[in-house]
């Protein structure tokens, strides 16, 4: 019978115990440092999921134009027409405004024929320092958020640990100071630890997937910005579109 009710006793306790470890009794235990690490972990991941929505919607729709916006431009044999459709384009497409970039530093260099501007960089390299200078530019926007999300994930994990740790020197003073070492007095703070840990790795993990795979997107992009680069240059540099430029080099 002894026995019986000291196995019912110990059962009751480690439920306790176990409910002690649960989040909603974590958040009603914090102390500062404690709030102080949940707040920041947070708004780590409100920041990551904001940036990491952004930069999907960003990107889907770049994608989606950029193939029409460069076949359109080439395709239309009138080249005012074509840059009208670049000017026709949203603010937020960056092959229009690449575009633009040559066809008005060309349109400036031939309204200045004759002066230093002139006499200091031929038609080819003004349209090159414009389109460099426009290829930058527009990859640099691409880039928008991605130091947020790899920052939350280099040191998600650092701030998870420093409440890891605080749960565990707190379990360690519990001990200390009631010299009783069983589940019951050290399972808040362990939770707390554990719980910290996971959250801490669940805010991190998000922000690194999402910054390799917009990374990877903006490379791919970045190439194509290159390319079409190039092909502005001997466009507006020499008059003939594509495929005519490729024939005149021959």
């Amino acid at each position: 019978m002894l026995q019986e009710t000291a196995t019912a006793a110990a059962g009751n306790n480690n439920a306790a115990a176990l409910q002690q470890m649960s989040f909603g009794h974590l958040l009603q235990n914090f102390d500062a440092v404690g709030w102080i690490v949940f707040v920041t972990l947070a708004l780590m991941s409100v920041m990551s999921v904001y940036w990491i929505v952004i930069n999907f919607i960003k990107n889907t729709r770049l994608r989606g134009r950029a193939d029409r916006v460069v076949s359109t431009f080439w395709e239309t044999p009138n080249a005012q027409d074509a840059i009208r459709f670049m000017e026709e384009q949203p603010k937020s497409e960056p092959f229009s405004k690449i575009a633009l970039d040559a066809a008005q530093a060309a349109a400036h260099h031939q309204r200045h024929e004759g002066s230093r501007l002139v006499e200091s960089l031929n038609r080819s390299e003004f349209v090159d320092r414009a389109l460099r200078q426009g290829v930058t530019r527009e990859s640099m926007r691409l880039e928008s958020g991605l130091t947020v999300l790899a920052t939350v994930g280099s040191t998600a994990p650092f701030v998870g640990l420093l409440g890891t740790v605080w749960g565990i020197y707190h379990a360690l003073i519990r001990i200390g100071s009631s010299g009783d070492a069983s589940i019951s007095a050290v399972a808040g703070p362990v939770g707390e630890a554990l719980i910290m840990t996971a959250i801490g790795l669940f805010v991190a993990i998000p922000a690194v997937l999402a910054y390799n795979f917009f990374v990877r997107l903006n490379r791919v992009t970045n190439n194509k910005f290159d390319t079409f680069a190039h092909d502005l240059h001997d466009f507006f540099a020499t008059g003939a579109r594509v495929g005519e430029a490729a024939v005149a080099r021959r």
